[in-house]
């Protein structure tokens, strides 16, 4: 698998293109079963709060249909344009991310005591959502360029990790002045499995590794805010009318679901009870409308969707085509499974949306983007059965 990009170039450094068939379906109907029933969900777990607070039951659904179908509209565009340009585009993409991240921390609108996004006209991006995509495509244009210096034994400390380490880090520390632990984490864990699945030694990223863990535990220790959401973590009860309300609250939701679940749109405690029903705490009221069954069910597509876009990756025709496919569906892969842990108890209580079904525009419609990019590097990899 360790394809250089260079060996699918011509002299002028454009693809050479092979025949090209359709795009993956199997990998497409998955993301449009989550996408049709994320948006379910978002009805019934939004509807209380949407009933109260715009007087419309139907305003998040409605919002959030618009949403995908716009989402559905840029991942056929981007389905449709060739994996060259994309290859071209990925350090420009990263140097506007960077730009953007400055800029977010000069003039960036203030919420919930975090200053995160900009706003633009009447669209509100969150630059750290955009790194998530960036880091991915600069690390695998990087490699496609790099690989053989990469991996050579004699040069891979500065060429196959204190470069891609650097190109993940400056990223992170901006983001970091942000004080956003949660998308520090994502961010860092989708770098460094990118940068292992490039072919590098694990032993000598061991030592960065050691080292952003260090960072993120004393961000966590010594930063006021993060610290007090490990208290509570600890000791939930201790705090049921403050910190730890959305916890225990979500974990009775849970709880309330039992194997088979309430039913659709039989929850009791999305009615002013879990906070942020139809957004960051969503699989707590699948939880108790579909009960375990439903919950595992949902887990399983998604297990589905980033195994196949795997097998995508190990069928893909280049390096850079690769990494991308596999570091898309890994950071697909890591929120799906930290904003499980959030919603369980099982790590401190921050805020990771979980993939197709968090209500929420821009997040998702950067998700059909890299969905479009998939799709086409899928019609350029060999064919799966």
């Amino acid at each position: 698998m360790n394809l250089s990009l260079n060996d699918h170039e011509n002299g002028s450094g454009i693809f050479v293109r092979t025949k090209r068939h359709s795009i993956d379906i199997p990998f497409l109907l998955l993301c449009v079963i989550l996408s049709v029933f994320g948006s379910i969900m978002v009805f019934s777990a939004g509807m209380p709060y949407a009933e109260f607070r715009y007087g419309d039951a139907f305003f998040f659904l409605k919002r959030q249909v618009l949403w995908v179908i716009c989402g559905f509209a840029v991942m056929l565009i981007a389905s449709r344009i060739k994996p060259s340009f994309y290859y071209t585009a990925a350090p420009y993409a990263y140097a506007a991310t960077l730009l953007l991240l400055i800029l977010v921390l000069a003039i960036g609108l203030v919420g919930n005591g975090a200053q995160r996004w900009i706003s633009i006209g009447p669209i509100t991006i969150q630059p750290s959502e955009i790194a998530k995509m960036t880091i991915v495509m600069m690390l695998a244009y990087y490699f496609s360029k790099y690989e053989r210096l990469a991996l050579d034994s004699k040069r891979t400390f500065l060429y196959g990790t204190l470069i891609p380490c650097m190109i993940m880090g400056i990223p992170i520390i901006l983001v970091m002045l942000q004080k956003h632990l949660s998308c520090i984490i994502i961010l860092g864990l989708i770098g460094l499995l990118v940068i292992l699945a490039s072919g590098i030694n694990a032993k000598y990223i061991a030592g960065f590794t050691a080292a952003g863990g260090i960072g993120v535990v004393c961000l966590a220790l010594f930063t006021d805010y993060t610290k007090d959401r490990i208290t509570v973590w600890q000791n939930p009860e201790q705090y049921k009318l403050t910190g730890g309300w959305q916890t225990l609250q979500g974990l009775m939701a849970i709880g309330s679901g039992g194997a088979f679940g309430l039913g659709y749109g039989n929850s009791v405690l999305k009615y002013c009870y879990v906070s942020e029903p139809a957004n960051d705490m969503i699989f707590a009221i699948l939880c108790e409308e579909l009960g375990f069954v439903g919950a595992v069910g949902t887990l399983l597509l998604f297990a589905l969707l980033v195994i196949r876009g795997y097998k995508l990756a190990l069928a893909a025709s280049n390096v850079f085509e690769r990494l991308v496919i596999f570091g898309v569906c890994t950071k697909i892969a890591v929120q799906t499974l930290l904003n499980v842990a959030v919603v369980t108890n099982t790590i401190p209580n921050t805020g990771i949306s979980l993939p197709f079904f968090s209500y929420g525009g821009s997040s998702l419609i950067m998700l059909f983007f890299e969905i479009g990019m998939i799709l086409s590097f899928s019609s350029n990899a060999k064919i799966l059965k």
